[in-house]
């Protein structure tokens, strides 16, 4: 079973980021389904390096350049797959009129206007989130929020259908909708990265993020009738941002 599991989680880090795996998982068409419960961990993997990162700079650099290093080493790491992902979601939702027409502009390579603008307002709205939080709780962000996004997206995985009926792309193998107990793995990994944040923060960030991505589901819902492996990406991306949102918040005393 140790080996099942650790074969299902190098999958996820083969299949999300461009770390290298062993060759056995490379080569073997793992099920990415039974993955889809380490993506946070995956995400605790990604904001680490991020983190790391981050930490080094801010000995040599001021803030928003350790932030923008750390955005740079994050989005190298994943080979900007998220980011992709909410481009081509941008364009198919801010162009199309219908199902059919919105899933073959998602799939189309080429970037349209809304995928343009969506991408400099979410890599944006991350620098100027990042830059204006406290230095020391800055690693700490990073690592809770890429873990968090990500459980995020995995909700939609539990909770929704996948939309495209003939389908070949790489997210074709998390199409069955995952279980609760998958489920309650993904929120082990996203709880443990909250557990060094102040409680009120990490709830602020939670509840944002919550927000953000239940936003999105209901487009996907009414547009599509489920999600795509584009939908993902975005959710994890707003559910990111939605989190840096909630850590920087002026909470009411």
């Amino acid at each position: 079973m140790i080996r099942r599991e650790l074969d299902a989680f190098l999958g996820a880090v083969g299949f999300f980021t461009r770390l290298p795996v062993p060759a056995r998982i490379a080569a073997t068409a793992l099920p990415l389904h039974d993955a889809a419960r380490y993506f946070p961990a995956v995400g605790l993997l990604v904001g680490g390096l991020g983190a790391a990162v981050c930490l080094l700079a801010l000995n040599v650099w001021p803030q928003p350049v350790a932030v923008l290093l750390a955005m740079a080493t994050t989005i190298y790491v994943t080979g900007a797959f998220h980011e992709d992902g909410l481009s081509d979601t941008a364009d198919g939702l801010g162009g199309g009129w219908d199902k059919a027409r919105i899933l073959a502009i998602m799939k189309d390579s080429r970037v349209g206007s809304y995928g343009v603008v969506a991408l400099w307002l979410a890599l944006s709205a991350k620098f100027a989130l990042l830059s204006g939080l406290d230095a020391a709780l800055l690693p700490w962000a990073l690592l809770a929020g890429h873990a968090v996004s990500r459980f995020a997206a995995t909700v939609l995985l539990a909770t929704m259908d996948y939309a495209r009926d003939d389908d070949s792309s790489k997210s074709r193998p998390l199409a069955g909708r995952l279980s609760a107990g998958s489920l309650a793995v993904a929120a082990l990994f996203a709880g443990l990265a909250l557990l060094p944040l102040a409680p009120e923060r990490a709830l602020a960030g939670v509840l944002l993020a919550g927000l953000a991505t239940a936003w999105l589901a209901g487009k996907f819902r009414r547009w599509l009738g489920g999600y795509t492996g584009d939908c993902l990406g975005a959710v994890q991306q707003a559910a990111e941002i939605a989190f840096y949102l909630g850590l920087l918040a002026q909470l009411p005393r």
